[in-house]
C-alpha cells in the first residue's frame, strides 16, 4: 500500500511538472516580441475570423489563406478573432492571468480564513461570538455585488486618473479583482476552521497542552496546524475554481479584466458576439469555454488527490 500510494504522489508529481514545463514554454511563446510586438497582440485584418487550419473553410476563407501563405506559411491551430490575433495565443495569456487571479483570491481566502477561524476557535466566549457574527454579517451581503463594487471603483479610479502609467493601467484591475475576490471567499473557509478547531480544542491532547502551558502559537504550529492541513487544502483547491469562474463572469460583463489583456472571460464574451445564424465562428466560443471547463475539472481532481495526501485520517486508513 506504501509503495502504491509513493508511485501515485510520483506520477502527480510528474504530471503537473510536465504541464507546468509545457505551459511555461507556450506561455513564452505567445508574450515574445516580434516585428509587430507581443504575438497575442499581434493583428492581421487579412487573417481576421479564420477558423483553424484543420478545418473546413469556404471559399472566401480559402481565398484569405492563398493570399496568407503567397508571403508566409501559415498555420493557426485555434482561428483567429475579429481582428486577426491567433486565439491559441490569447487563450494560453488569457488562462495564466485567470489561473493567477484564482491562486492569488484563494490564498487571500485561505489564509484570512484560517487566521479567522483558528483565532475565534482557540478563544472560544465572547471572542468567538463576536468574530462569527461579523462573518454572518458579512454573509448577509451580496458577494458578486462586493466584488463588482471594488471592480467598478477600481476603473474609474483609472479612467479619472491622467497620469498612470501603461502598466499600472492594466495591472490595477487585476490587483482589484483578486483582492475583491479573496476578500468576499473566506467566509466559509473562517467557519469550517472554526468548527474543526473547536473540535480538537476539546480532545485531551489540546487538554494537556493547556495544563503544561504551551503558548497558542506553538499549539497551533505543532499540533492545530497538521490536524488542518487536509482542510485547509481542500477548500484551498475549491476556492481556486470558484475565483476563476468568479473573474470568468466578471470579464464575460465587461468589468472584470479587459482588453488589451485577454482573459477566458472576456474571450468568450467576444466569442459570443460573432454567433449569429448566418457566420456561425464557433471556434472564438469553443476555446475558452474548453479552457475553463477543463481547468476546473483538473482543480477539482487535484484537491481530491491533494486531500488523500495529506489528510492525517486517509493516512491512518493506509
Amino acid at each position: 500500500m506504501a509503495k502504491s500510494r509513493f508511485t501515485s504522489f510520483v506520477t502527480l508529481r510528474n504530471v503537473c511538472f510536465a504541464f507546468l514545463l509545457v505551459y511555461t514554454i507556450l506561455f513564452v511563446w505567445a508574450t515574445s516580441n516580434a516585428d509587430h510586438g507581443r504575438r497575442f497582440e499581434q493583428t492581421n485584418v487579412q487573417a481576421a475570423l479564420l477558423p483553424p487550419s484543420w478545418w473546413m473553410h469556404s471559399e472566401s476563407q480559402q481565398a484569405q489563406l492563398d493570399g496568407l501563405r503567397q508571403n508566409e506559411t501559415w498555420f493557426t491551430l485555434f482561428g483567429t478573432d475579429q481582428l486577426g490575433r491567433d486565439v491559441l495565443a490569447r487563450c494560453i495569456v488569457g488562462g495564466a492571468i485567470s489561473i493567477c487571479v484564482g491562486l492569488f483570491a484563494a490564498c487571500i481566502a485561505v489564509v484570512v480564513g484560517t487566521i479567522w477561524g483558528t483565532v475565534a476557535g482557540i478563544h472560544g466566549g465572547k471572542t468567538d461570538a463576536v468574530m462569527m457574527r461579523v462573518v454572518d454579517i458579512l454573509y448577509g451581503l451580496p458577494s458578486i455585488m462586493l466584488v463588482v463594487l471594488i471592480t467598478v471603483a477600481a476603473n474609474s479610479f483609472i479612467n479619472r486618473s491622467k497620469s498612470v502609467s501603461p502598466f499600472l493601467q492594466e495591472t490595477i484591475p487585476v490587483v482589484a479583482l483578486l483582492a475583491a475576490i479573496g476578500i468576499v471567499s473566506w467566509l466559509t473557509v473562517s467557519r469550517v476552521i472554526r468548527g474543526q478547531v473547536r473540535s480538537l480544542m476539546a480532545r485531551p491532547a489540546m487538554e494537556a497542552c493547556q495544563v503544561m502551558g504551551v503558548g497558542s502559537i506553538r499549539t497551533f504550529t505543532h499540533h492545530l496546524f497538521p490536524a488542518l492541513l487536509g482542510t485547509v487544502v481542500v477548500y484551498a483547491t475549491l476556492t481556486v475554481p470558484t475565483a476563476i469562474l468568479s473573474e470568468a463572469f466578471l470579464s464575460f460583463l465587461g468589468i472584470g479584466i479587459r482588453e488589451p489583456l485577454p482573459s477566458w472571460g472576456n474571450l468568450a464574451a467576444d466569442g459570443l458576439s460573432q454567433l449569429n445564424p448566418v457566420h456561425s465562428r464557433w471556434w472564438l466560443l469553443l476555446w475558452p469555454c474548453l479552457c475553463i471547463a477543463v481547468t476546473l475539472v483538473a482543480m477539482n481532481w487535484l484537491g481530491l488527490l491533494l486531500q488523500r495526501k495529506v489528510d492525517p485520517s486517509t493516512l491512518v486508513k493506509a
